[in-house]
């Protein structure tokens, strides 16, 4: 929350915000979670978040599959970078994030949703069509092989 604002400082930044997200796998089943805030609220996706001062972008990986999920996981490789920006009705961003994109694997741990996840659960490839998934989810999982 911003002291200043009174506001989330997700929201109006005065910079972008990196974050990191994960496709973990698992016996040919991936991690997604159900978002509980916006933006993006009460659609599937997968597990991430901003990465903190300080923190490398695997350690980040790491801990936010962990926070949303609690699992464990080795990352593999980078898969992409992309940005996530959102303007409001007068044109200004009031969004903007750099999203980096890995792949990993399950390690250890019971998925259990948790922090900003409403839900969270392994889903095989063929299971998509059924939920409400960002479109990008799809590109990744062509970039990742699967």
């Amino acid at each position: 929350m911003n002291e200043s604002t009174g506001r989330d400082s997700r929201w109006y930044p005065q910079l972008p915000m990196v974050a990191v997200h994960a496709l973990v796998i698992k016996e040919g089943h991936m991690l997604l979670v159900k978002r509980l805030n916006e933006p993006r609220k009460g659609k599937w996706g997968i597990p991430g978040g901003r990465i903190e001062l300080g923190e490398t972008i695997y350690d980040a990986a790491k801990r936010e599959v962990l926070e949303e999920c609690s699992v464990r996981i080795e990352i593999e490789r980078l898969l992409d970078v992309a940005d996530s920006i959102i303007r409001d009705e007068e044109g200004r961003v009031s969004y903007h994030f750099i999203l980096i994109y890995l792949l990993a694997h399950y390690k250890s741990g019971d998925v259990k949703a948790q922090s900003d996840a409403e839900d969270a659960r392994w889903v095989k490839a063929e299971e998509l069509d059924e939920l409400d998934i960002h479109p990008y989810l799809r590109v990744l999982l062509m970039q990742a092989g699967l």
